[in-house]
């Protein structure tokens, strides 16, 4: 499965401007609702309820917040860009910038586990996240992960 056989160009921000965890997962779930139809606050709260059991941030600059969903049709993938970094609790304890954000339907373990592997490990290639930073808009991030999806 390639990254953007689930994720839509419109769930990208290119520019998150929330300073908390919290104001990052509300951002970043305001395409994901429309998207799906579903409920921000309640997809705000299925991300928060997963946070606690520990952090999402996982280290690295990297974000991949992450849950599951009641009645969900199918996951759906967002992106987002924090240029200045927040406090996202990262297990190394440095700024997070890099945000993907996952939600997937409460029956789909398979594809949730295969789908933060493949993320997780384009993500070990500094270039990528390097352009990925340094990326101006909505449509050159799509392009870039369009491009990594392909030759991963």
């Amino acid at each position: 499965m390639k990254i953007l056989d689930v994720m839509q160009k419109e769930a990208i921000i290119d520019d998150l401007k929330s300073q908390t965890k919290k104001g990052i997962l509300e951002e970043m779930v305001a395409p994901l609702a429309n998207i799906t139809g579903r409920d921000h606050k309640d997809l705000v709260r299925v991300l928060m309820d997963r946070e606690r059991l520990g952090s999402t941030g996982i280290g690295g600059g990297i974000g991949i917040p992450h849950g599951k969903i009641k009645d969900l049709e199918s996951l759906v993938l967002g992106f987002g860009l924090s240029r200045k970094g927040v406090d996202f609790e990262a297990i190394d304890g440095e700024p997070t910038h890099i945000f993907f954000i996952l939600i997937t339907p409460e029956n789909s373990t398979g594809l949730h586990l295969k789908l933060l592997a493949r993320i997780s490990r384009i993500l070990k290639n500094d270039h990528f996240k390097e352009r990925l930073q340094n990326a101006t808009d909505r449509d050159e991030i799509f392009d870039i992960i369009k491009e990594e999806d392909e030759d991963f």
